[in-house]
């Protein structure tokens, strides 16, 4: 079983910046594909972005495309995703999530078998 923390949500004015983290706790973190998603309140889960267990691959979605940036630290148990030019958009409560073991990269919220609790992203114009 492996626990997802998610750490570095906050409030941050339009084009500014935020850095989250996701820290797990399973060693083998390293065989795990990692997905950051979303949920604006009234709208579903979407994809954000994702990084396969090598690191040699990433995804985002469209929107957020050129801005945000996922990346790993295998030593570390942890994925990050840098949030640049900030968007009122953006506002939503992020979740990490982690896929076993070894696949390919995954942008479907049902092919995640662990989730964290969220953290929020408040953007305001």
């Amino acid at each position: 079983q492996v626990q997802l923390v998610e750490s570095g949500g906050g409030v941050v004015q339009a084009g500014g910046s935020l850095r989250l983290s996701c820290a797990a706790s399973e060693g083998t973190f390293s065989k795990y594909g990692m997905g950051w998603f979303r949920q604006a309140p009234g709208k579903e889960r979407e994809f954000v972005a994702g990084i396969d267990w090598s690191g040699g691959s990433t995804y985002y979605t469209g929107s957020v495309k050129g801005r945000f940036a996922i990346s790993r630290d295998n030593a570390k148990n942890t994925v990050y995703l840098q949030m640049n030019s900030l968007k009122p958009e953006d506002t939503a409560v992020y979740y990490c999530a982690a896929d076993c073991c070894l696949g390919p990269l995954r942008v479907g919220s049902h092919e995640y078998d662990y989730w964290g609790q969220g953290t929020q992203v408040t953007v305001s114009s």
